[in-house]
């Protein structure tokens, strides 16, 4: 078991922004929430949502209205080559349809995501940024990770490599919402389809189409030019491209060929000081129904000595051992080892899911695409896996605005393998590191104990090494090797 501690700088932000934007909680989205599954939603340019029974093609249907899937709609509505783009959203979650009000007494959401610095410069690139700090959220610059074992430990801090901030723990229904609000505040055409798709089909391109302004869509979708997608509730429609995200919810046969690449696990989580805990499923059982003062007990005593001693703070040999390799000293080289927090209570549910870690073996073919859970879903050890969705999205929406600056077909292979070339390998990095480090700490035996110890040395006493691996966590695509 891996144990982690971070510091928080600072929570969140009791200054409400003042900003023009619509209503994000409108009369309109509550009557919408009364109609049936099988009306469409229609964003019109004044901000209401109108029915309609008119099927018609789009540029992009996002299948999967989740937070890569709305990062992946908000990039591409703030971009100007992709803003006058017409996209189709299809999601059956009724809290994304009914348009899910936050209000600052409400309790903390039990599912929260540690954004990267990366992941943060995205948000703010896409304007959506300053939606999240109207709510909860929480920076941290400091990081301890310590072995079971307590022969190792090591520290990281924002300050090693000349930032402010290692991340920020937000509540995914705010980091959702904030998307959502930024695309509101634009005249984006997008519809919402409060369905599930139920199939797909695509024909063979003809190159000897003419295509202009009047062709049908049925004549387009017959040569091969647009997907023809069913949902569940009836309604068809057409797209240029089809983008699958976020696969837990919106699982197609037509979409995803997933090849499984490590078995699955349960983890238990709750919020306030952020409590991430991997167990097997009997284990999780027993703890999710166990009351809440013996719970906060035995998180209490699993930090304490429940899984072996604390590190020893003062290594001083190690660090001679290292100090050819150490270069420019880090600011943590030196720094004691500190004993977690107490927890006091629970401040939210706790809440027990499976965890699987798997991999696409395409991420794109003609006219589909697949961005975050859709294309690979990883261990949370070090909370990357929605950090790499919206890689994944952003890095979609840059190449799509490159294909339409040149005059492509944004459904065209060749584009979207020029997603794929980039996201790819660095995902599969990301996965191997993380399931590796899985699997290295499963395993209880003396001789690896002891090269974990060593491991963990080597990450606090060789400050090459140390910088390399916090940028690296932090998003950008470098291995974490000497640089």
């Amino acid at each position: 078991m891996i144990r982690v501690t971070a510091r928080k700088v600072f929570a969140a932000n009791n200054q409400i922004f003042k900003l023009s934007r619509k209503q994000f909680c409108s009369d309109a989205a509550a009557k919408a929430s009364t109609a049936t599954a099988s009306a469409q939603f229609n964003q019109e340019s004044d901000g209401k949502l109108n029915f309609t029974g008119n099927v018609q093609p789009y540029d992009i249907a996002i299948v999967g209205g989740g937070m890569v899937g709305m990062a992946l709609a908000c990039s591409l509505a703030t971009m100007p080559l992709t803003k006058h783009l017409n996209i189709a959203i299809i999601d059956s979650n009724p809290a994304f349809v009914n348009k899910l009000c936050i209000k600052r007494e409400d309790p903390p959401d039990p599912r929260v995501s540690t954004v990267t610095p990366a992941t943060i410069s995205f948000f703010k690139d896409a304007g959506a940024w300053q939606y999240v700090q109207q709510h909860r959220h929480a920076y941290f610059d400091k990081m301890q990770v310590w072995d079971y074992t307590g022969l190792g430990y090591t520290k990281y801090d924002a300050r090693d490599v000349d930032k402010e901030v290692l991340g920020c723990v937000v509540e995914n229904k705010v980091l959702h919402s904030s998307l959502l609000s930024r695309i509101e505040d634009t005249d984006f055409r997008k519809t919402i389809y409060p369905s599930r798709l139920t199939s797909m089909s695509l024909h063979p391109s003809s190159s000897s189409m003419v295509v202009d302004s009047t062709t049908s869509t049925e004549t387009l979708y017959a040569g091969g030019r647009l997907a023809k997608l069913e949902l569940s509730d009836g309604n068809s429609l057409y797209a240029k491209l089809v983008v699958g995200s976020d696969g837990g919810s919106q699982k197609s046969g037509s979409f995803r060929d997933l090849k499984q690449l490590g078995g699955n696990t349960h983890r238990m989580q709750s919020y306030a000081l952020n409590i991430v805990w991997t167990m097997n499923p009997e284990e999780s059982s027993n703890f999710k129904s166990m009351n809440e003062d013996d719970f906060v007990k035995a998180v209490n005593h699993a930090l304490d000595y429940g899984y072996g001693p604390h590190p020893k703070s003062s290594v001083p040999r190690s660090a001679d051992i290292f100090s050819w390799l150490r270069g420019n000293v880090t600011i943590t080289v030196n720094e004691s080892f500190e004993i977690p927090p107490k927890v006091v209570k629970l401040a939210s549910e706790r809440m027990a899911f499976p965890l699987s870690l798997m991999h696409a073996n395409d991420y794109a073919s003609k006219r589909v695409v697949l961005i975050g859970d859709a294309a690979h879903t990883v261990h949370p050890l070090a909370g990357q896996g929605v950090n790499l969705g919206f890689g994944d999205a952003f890095a979609l929406s840059r190449i799509i605005a490159e294909g339409i600056a040149v005059g492509m077909d944004i459904g065209e292979v060749s584009l979207l393998k020029r997603y794929e070339a980039e996201r790819k390998p660095a995902n599969i990095a990301m996965m191997a590191i993380l399931d590796g480090f899985q699997k290295v700490y499963s395993v209880d035996f003396g001789p690896l104990n002891i090269l974990r110890a060593a491991a963990f040395h080597g990450a606090q006493f060789i400050s090459p090494l140390k910088r390399s691996i916090i940028s690296y966590a932090s998003g950008e695509q470098r291995l974490p090797l000497f640089s």
